[in-house]
């Protein structure tokens, strides 16, 4: 059977979206998503410890916060999509995520495919209420996203130790049958303030494959990850395959500090994506060049998969140690204005080459 996005209950609003660009390595915040829930209470707990708070902390929650059942939710995060909270009876510190009644089944099914893996984040406990789901998960420590627009470009080693977590987690959920779509350095991550173990943050987005088949119909990424394929006129494209082009954009970027793709205008980067045409930047090692050529191929057919990615020499032999570098320029922020699809820009790029970062 061919593959399709999880159908939402009768009434439920659509839970496809089009192209919205991801903020920059130098914007504060991730593009906004709207809210969703449902319960979940068969759901395996979360295996990494969240950290108690203080004594304090939780006097102040109970003064100034929210209950629900044994927690207390606080400020939100996220633009209001996820909140602070603390258990009651032990003073632990969460994030809850809360999610709209109506979705349940497009939140719940991935995590009952897949099962528990180091590299994925679960819910901790899942409270249902009268029309929210309440999922209370582990806190972390920031995000790759942020990490590389503080360094600018991680060093090899560092990038590489990071990066195999990144795949184990997408390998993992290959296997059981799991496309993630939206797949950007802001899912992941980090369980510890060290900055070195990294998690996928959640399955939102995630697609359950009813077969073997991965195609997808529904043009679902953010523009600087989103493969060349989803940008054609093609009716259907690969799942995994479109994953693994977004982790190939997502290398690049943690070796090189920016986007492989970027222009300040919309039209321009889409057609540069459609071409595929990319300077790796100077000091790479060969086998991280070579990496990163073998997941940003045009043809999907030709990239690795998730798990040919782990036996890539990068990976398995360590890298080079980074040849020192000037962080790459600023760039300005991308917006993809409403009704410009790629295809109605073909013929005008065709006609204008600009430079890869101008």
């Amino acid at each position: 059977m061919r593959a399709s996005p999880l159908a939402a209950p009768a009434g439920a609003p659509s839970r496809k979206k089009r192209l919205e660009l991801d903020s920059d390595l130098d914007a504060d915040c991730p593009t906004q998503k709207r809210t969703r829930s449902q319960p979940q209470p068969w759901l395996t707990p979360c295996l990494l410890p969240p950290s108690p708070l203080r004594a304090p902390d939780l006097v102040l929650a109970e003064a100034t916060g929210s209950r629900f059942g044994p927690y207390i939710l606080l400020e939100p995060e996220e633009g209001g999509r996820a909140f602070r909270a603390l258990h009651c009876p032990t003073g632990t510190e969460y994030t809850c995520k809360v999610y709209s009644a109506s979705e349940a089944m497009a939140v719940q099914e991935p995590y009952a495919r897949l099962p528990p893996h180091e590299h994925v984040a679960r819910p901790a406990e899942v409270l249902m209420g009268t029309q929210l789901l309440y999922a209370f998960f582990a806190r972390t420590h920031g995000d790759m996203h942020s990490l590389v627009r503080h360094r600018r470009r991680l060093p090899e080693p560092q990038a590489a130790m990071l990066f195999r977590q990144m795949v184990a987690g997408l390998a993992h959920c290959h296997q059981h049958g799991l496309v993630l779509r939206d797949l950007k350095l802001h899912r992941f991550v980090f369980t510890n303030r060290e900055r070195t173990k990294l998690v996928l943050e959640n399955l939102e987005d995630a697609c359950v494959l009813t077969g073997p088949d991965d195609s997808l119909w529904d043009k679902h990424a953010c523009p600087a990850y989103v493969g060349p394929e989803i940008l054609s006129s093609r009716a259907s494209y690969s799942g995994k395959a479109a994953d693994v082009w977004s982790l190939g954009v997502a290398l690049f970027t943690m070796l090189a500090g920016h986007y492989p793709f970027q222009d300040s205008e919309p039209a321009l980067l889409f057609g540069k994506i459609r071409r595929g045409a990319f300077a790796l930047p100077e000091g790479l090692s060969a086998q991280a060049r070579c990496l990163v050529r073998c997941l940003l191929r045009r043809e999907p057919a030709e990239r690795l998969t998730a798990m040919g990615i782990l036996m890539h020499p990068w990976l398995r032999e360590g890298p080079h140690p980074l040849a020192s570098s000037q962080p790459h320029p600023r760039e300005a922020d991308q917006v993809v204005p409403d009704g410009l699809g790629p295809e109605e820009t073909e013929e005008e790029e065709g006609d204008r080459e600009v430079g890869l970062y101008s």
